[in-house]
């Protein structure tokens, strides 16, 4: 299954018999609550979700900025959000791609089998909106981690040894030219830079499957036994793994990335360009 949706096929699903159960995911870092837009016109039915406090626990503890959420806190938010195991589900956002893709990969990772994005996010939707806020009936998904491939900090220093490792962040994070987040700048060691930015086109629209296979093959995705992403906390490098997914290429999260990284003082840094 193919992990996006084009508006115009979400809205011939919606009147469909068998209609996406549909989540609200706007987020963007040091923007505007995504609460207030929600509530200010949102797809007919959809439920909003809570990057920060539902798809991701609170930050520290060496675990990184956006560490992934409890497990039977976040099955309970699906549930409320009426998420039901053989109902398929499409989540977006506005329009950057990446809580959206968070939301994917949580839900895959944790076992629900039909879960799409809608591409391009809500400036895609050409249909009405509400500001109605619905009560959905309780959902049944109980999650069961694992089904998505996930590295921690050792599995990662590991993979840009032995395979291929991307850092989806901008180049000049990677490059340590700047670095606006977090307090130190550079990136894993033997990591190649892979912006997201590369992966859509200026609509925010992912770019067709095969551009994107010759631009992962181009980084050695090709060659290399595994592939793993990272990001500055796991939530951009979500946005790389759907663009890896529709370029067939199977690809793991370092979910804690670069926050989680350099809380060890141990652990090593490199800076400049792509080895």
């Amino acid at each position: 299954m193919t992990p996006i949706i084009s508006a115009s096929e979400l809205a011939g699903e919606l009147a469909g018999p068998r209609p996406p159960v549909l989540l609200d995911v706007r987020y963007q870092m040091g923007g505007p609550p995504g609460r207030p837009l929600y509530e200010a016109g949102h797809l007919p039915g959809a439920v909003y979700i809570d990057l920060d406090a539902e798809l991701a626990d609170p930050p520290g503890g060496g675990r990184g900025r956006h560490p992934l959420p409890d497990v039977e806190s976040f099955g309970a938010v699906m549930r409320r959000a009426g998420v039901r195991s053989g109902a398929p589900v499409v989540v977006y956002d506005g329009g950057q791609g990446w809580a959206a893709a968070r939301a994917w990969w949580l839900l895959r990772w944790t076992g629900h089998p039909d879960v799409r994005i809608l591409d391009g996010g809500l400036p895609a939707w050409t249909g009405p909106l509400s500001t109605e806020v619905p009560s959905p009936a309780e959902g049944d998904f109980v999650p069961a981690p694992g089904a998505m491939p996930l590295l921690d900090a050792d599995g990662a220093a590991a993979l840009a040894r032995t395979g291929l490792l991307l850092d989806a962040r901008a180049g000049e994070r990677y490059r340590a030219e700047t670095e606006p987040i977090d307090p130190v700048a550079g990136h894993i060691p033997g990591a190649v830079s892979a912006p997201t930015t590369e992966n859509v086109d200026a609509t925010g629209r992912y770019l067709p499957a095969e551009t994107l296979a010759a631009r992962f093959k181009a980084l050695g995705a090709a060659e290399a036994p595994e592939v793993g992403v990272y990001c500055g906390s796991g939530v951009s490098a979500a946005q790389q793994l759907v663009a890896l997914e529709l370029a067939g290429i199977p690809a793991a999260l370092y979910a804690g990335s670069w926050s989680e990284w350099i809380s060890d003082p141990s652990r090593p840094v490199a800076t400049g360009p792509n080895p």
